[in-house]
Formats: C-alpha cells, structure tokens, sequence
C-alpha cells in the first residue's frame, strides 16, 4: 500500500467518505460490494483513479459468500468442452494462488475414485481429463511446488485420505489438485480493503436506487438521507440485481446449495472426492473437508427467480438432491440428522453467453459480459469467483476507454492486503491459524487479545475463534453487527448451532467496540 493509506475500514473511514462524496466528483463509481464490483474499485484504484464503491448491506453478503471456496482451473468446463472458460480460470488460479492472495489460498487435492463397476471409457476420460487438466495448469506458468501434479492412488492410499468412501468395489483413485480459498467472504473483504489502502472511498448500507452514465442516486439505509453522487463512469457490478438497473439484462439466476457436516462424521478427510451425478455428463457433487473442521457438500444447478439474493433459502429437495447422491459412494451413508447447516447462493448467469442445454442452468456458460453501450452505465455480470480479477479489468478497460485513460490494468500482481510468500508467513509470530486467515496481520489480531480477558478466549468450547477475531474485524473489517461477525467475519453461521453458542459474546464484544472511538488503523 502506498505511504499513508490505511487499510483499515469502519465507521470512521466510511463517515470520512461519505463527506468527500458530498462534494467531490469521482472517476468511477461501482455499485455492488460482492468479489466483482470490489476487483473493479480495486483495478480502478490501482490506476490511479478516483473510485466509490457503493454496497447495499454488507461486504460479500451476496453470492460471493456462498460458493463452493474454490479457486479452481474449471476441469468440469474442460470436460464439457468450455476451453475458453478453462483457460481462463486456469490463467486467474495461477495470478490468485501465486502473487494476488498466497496466504488466502491453499491447495486441495480432489480424488475421482476408480471402481470396479466403471466403464473402462469412463477410467481413461477421467485419466485424460486430469492429464489435460495438468496441462493448463504448466501452461499458465503455475508451478507444481504451489499446486502438485497429478497421481493415481492405490486403494489403501484412497481409503486413508478419504475414510468415509466405500471401499468395496474400489480398485485405486486418481489424485489432482486445485485450489481451495479458506474463506470466500474473507477474500472479498481483502480485495475491498486493499482497495480503499489505494484510496478507494468503500461504502457499506448505501443503496442505490437509480444509476446513469454519470451519476448514483442512494439512500444511506442507516439514516435514511438520500444521496447523489457524481462521476465520469459508473459500472453495475451489482451480480443477480444487476438486472434492476438494466432490465434488458437477460440474466438466470441459477442457485447452488451446499450442506454442511462435520469433518469427523466423515472420518476427518484430508483430501475432496467428486461423485459424478447419474445421467448428466460432466456434472459432479463435491465433498470438500474445510480447514475449520467441517465439510461441504454441494452444489446445486437450479435456476431459482424467487429466491432472497442475501441469502436464499435452502429447498428440502436440494438435500435430498446430494444427499442422494453422496450416499452412493459413502459406507455408512449420511442421515439428515447429520447435516448441521446449509447455505446456497445464486449465480448470475447470463443466458445469451451460452444457451440453455438439457441440464438448464448447469449448461449456461460461465463466461462474463462486459456490456457496454454509450449513454449507459457498464455492465458486468456473470463470471465465477476465480475469475473475478479478469472480470475487474475487461470492465475497467471499457470505463479507460470512457475516461481518455491510457493506463492498463496492474492487478495480476497486486498483493492483496495480508500477503506475502510462504517463508514470510512461516516466520511470523503469530498462531498458524492466525496467519492461514490473516496472513502478515495475523500478530496485529494475535495482540488484541491483551486488550481484555474476553479478547484472548475462544468464543465457546470447541472453537479456535477468540474474541481479538471479532474485534479486528470491528474495528479494520467494517463489521457493525452480531450477523456481520458471525455470517460473514467468522462464518460460524453456516452452523447455527455454533452462530447460537457465539452470539452472547459477539455481543459483548460488539458492546466493548462501541466504548471505544473508532480508529483508522495502522498505515499499511
């Protein structure tokens, strides 16, 4: 970060913004605070422009907090013939894993179980798949100390990385690799605070209402008043209500449920399985261990026009859906009893990337559209979360083109805030656990637990979660609320059982914030 811009964002910065932008034009002004609108004001930022970033509710409080955690090269696009998305998630993994977000990122080794009752053309099409998988991996210059190559696995090795599948019948797995973020919401918030480090005015519970080429009319959903803004360019990077500014978007919201078990029901896995779903070529469910000692299961593929974008409700026929599924390869199969959480996001898709095969939204591509159109704000929509740096940049290039700015994009190898290689991070003072979440802030977090006894305990029996978590994310994250610090800071929510045993202290600890006058944190 440059010299004097802290990267810390809360009360304080956002009420500092918020009179700046009463009486200041800007360059760009982005609506949407999910992982695309936040790549936007961070590419913009790093151009040297002056950016606003207007987020309805909270930061990743939208899709971008509920996918799958993974940053992958999109072996299932390669399997159903979408080179060019590949390609392109396997060029953004490399810049994610390798320069953007190495402490955020760690690679996942995924097992496609070789069993006896398979087609030996479906043995060799995942064996090429894999190979050529590999191939774009050494093609985007991803080395393989960052993400190993490829290996097959004998039955015993199968059985001790993933306990819970079913041997019988198994003859040997196939390993690869991909990449795993450790949190999808923390990711967003990194690349919105890196954003404001380079001066980017970041503003949380500001809705916008209404948008034009030049302008932003909101409401400051605290208080009520009413805003305008004004800018050279404004670029809707608003996801599934992107459609609200521009209803000729032709946009499918598509919805992907995951469930929630927890890590020892499933033998404690070190490594993911897919389980391929009956009659649907290149579809698969993933069972992903997660570093907090739970696992995923999911996704879905159900285009879903009706649901809550924040957070869409999860349908009984989504679980018995994996569920299902799942049970086919696991001894002992998974009860509902076992499911202790769930959360699903929706996707935008846009139907005219790619039209409607016999698996609806499964088969829409996930390619973006930049969509732009004088006299009208750019568009942006569409994309993964691995892609979402190239996604910032294709629409920044639209907006430079706008603004008569001839800089290009700098963010392929912009750290994001936290960063740093692994031998920087290994010689930090600080719990390993601390640096896997925050990186090269983990002793800033680790020193907050001196403050107060409540500071240096976990929050309840069972969790490494300490209370210095959540006041960090008060003071530096933006957090206001128990749902912020639970949902999103924390994600103790997607267990509600956890979010029920840590809510007492969020709110002491929210209490103890407020005592407080907050500050603009340490420059960067």
């Amino acid at each position: 970060m440059s010299a004097g811009r802290p990267t810390w964002i809360n009360d304080a910065t956002r009420a500092r913004s918020l009179g700046h932008l009463a009486g200041h034009e800007v360059d760009v002004a982005v609506i949407g605070g999910g992982i695309t609108g936040a790549g936007v004001a961070l590419d913009a930022a790093s151009r040297g422009l002056s950016v606003a970033l207007l987020e309805s509710r909270d930061f990743g409080s939208g899709t971008s907090g509920y996918s799958s955690k993974l940053i992958h090269g999109g072996l299932r696009y390669l399997a159903r013939g979408d080179f060019p998305v590949a390609w392109e998630s396997a060029v953004e993994r490399r810049w994610l894993m390798q320069e953007i977000a190495p402490h955020l990122i760690r690679p996942l080794g995924f097992i496609i179980p070789d069993t006896t009752g398979a087609r030996r053309a479906q043995t060799a099409a995942a064996g090429v798949g894999v190979l050529l998988y590999d191939a774009l991996r050494r093609a985007s210059g991803l080395h393989s100390s960052i993400l190993p190559r490829p290996q097959l696995l004998s039955r015993q090795a199968v059985a001790a990385m993933a306990p819970a599948l079913d041997t019988e019948g198994l003859r040997r797995g196939l390993l690869y690799w991909d990449g795993q973020v450790i949190d999808d919401a923390r990711l967003v918030m990194a690349v919105v605070r890196t954003a404001a480090g380079l001066g980017a005015h970041v503003l949380r519970d500001v809705k916008a209402t209404a948008i034009t080429a030049t302008s932003v009319e909101a409401i400051d959903t605290r208080t009520g008043e009413t805003l305008g803004i004004r800018a050279r360019s404004v670029i809707n990077a608003a996801g599934v209500w992107a459609a609200d500014f521009d209803p000729a978007l032709e946009l499918v919201p598509s919805r992907g449920t995951h469930l929630v078990v927890r890590a020892a029901r499933l033998g404690n896995p070190h490594a993911a399985h897919t389980v391929a779903v009956p009659g649907h070529f290149g579809r698969y469910v993933f069972v992903l261990p997660q570093p907090t000692g739970v696992v995923y299961i999911g996704l879905t593929d159900y285009e879903d026009r009706d649901a809550d974008g924040h957070r869409p409700a999860v349908p009984q026929h989504d679980i018995d859906f994996l569920l299902g599924v799942v049970n086919r390869v696991l001894d002992p199969p998974l009860s509902r009893t076992d499911v202790v959480g769930s959360f699903a996001g929706l996707r935008p898709l846009v139907r005219s990337a790619h039209s409607n095969g016999p698996d609806g939204t499964a088969d829409i591509s996930r390619r973006h559209l930049v969509k732009d159109v004088p006299g009208q704000p750019i568009t942006v929509v569409g994309g993964k979360l691995t892609t979402y740096r190239r996604m910032a940049q294709d629409a920044m290039d639209a907006a430079a083109l706008r603004l008569g700015v001839d800089v290009p994009s700098r963010t392929k190898r912009l750290p994001l805030v936290g960063a740093a290689n692994r031998t920087a991070l290994a010689a930090l003072r600080a719990p390993a656990r601390l640096v896997a979440k925050y990186g090269t802030e983990a002793p800033v977090v680790h020193a907050l637990a001196g403050e107060h006894r409540l500071l240096a305990e976990p929050l309840f029996e069972g969790t490494g979660i300490t209370g210095a978590e959540l006041l960090f994310a008060i003071r530096a994250e933006g957090a206001t609320s128990i749902e912020d610090l639970l949902e999103r800071r924390t994600r103790l929510s997607l267990v509600p059982a956890d979010a029920a045993r840590a809510g007492g202290r969020a709110g002491q600890i929210l209490a103890m914030a407020a005592e407080t006058p907050p500050v603009e944190g340490p420059t960067a």
